[in-house]
């Protein structure tokens, strides 16, 4: 990677972080849905990062939303669940095989129904955990699955349209 690439990496991470903390944060429809632009900070990350590398960026990331959420962990958690299961999902959602090495995760790059479905998959994956790690209990099964899911589609649309604005 060039540092022109490591830069702009690291502004969309802190674009995403600052976007969550200060205003998505409070961005909520009908006590369902919820928004968590923050996990395209790890979406976004380049294919050839080394999985070691992405899950520690995964933590970092998690652990600052969690001190300013107060929720000890949990989006930690979920963030690294995310991050692990991401080369999965990505040889799963790209096309053509050996691709994904050269293509960026990126609208741009991908394409729009081929970004939804990836953020999409993500988004379902991390709020999946972190709101079953909330629930702590099987009861509470068909509210969180519906959170789950109003949550998912709401962050990857918002995704989707943040990424129309910052493309390069």
């Amino acid at each position: 990677m060039t540092i022109r690439e490591i830069l702009n990496y690291t502004f969309l991470f802190v674009l995403y972080v600052v976007l969550q903390i200060l205003i998505v944060r409070n961005l909520v429809l009908f006590d369902y849905a919820f928004c968590f632009v923050y996990i395209a900070a790890i979406v976004l990350l380049p294919y050839e990062l080394s999985m070691t590398a992405c899950l520690l960026i995964a933590f970092g990331t998690g652990i600052i939303i969690d001190t300013f959420y107060n929720t000890l962990g949990m989006h930690a958690a979920a963030t690294v669940l995310m991050a692990y299961f991401r080369p999965l999902v990505t040889r799963v959602q790209i096309d053509q095989p050996g691709q994904e090495f050269r293509l960026g995760l990126s609208l741009g790059e991908l394409g729009t129904g081929t970004f939804f479905r990836y953020v999409l998959t993500m988004a379902l994956i991390h709020h999946a955990a972190l709101f079953f790690i909330e629930a702590s209990s099987l009861t509470l099964i068909i509210p969180t699955l519906i959170r789950t899911a109003a949550s998912a589609v709401l962050t990857s649309v918002s995704i989707v349209l943040i990424q129309f604005f910052t493309r390069n």
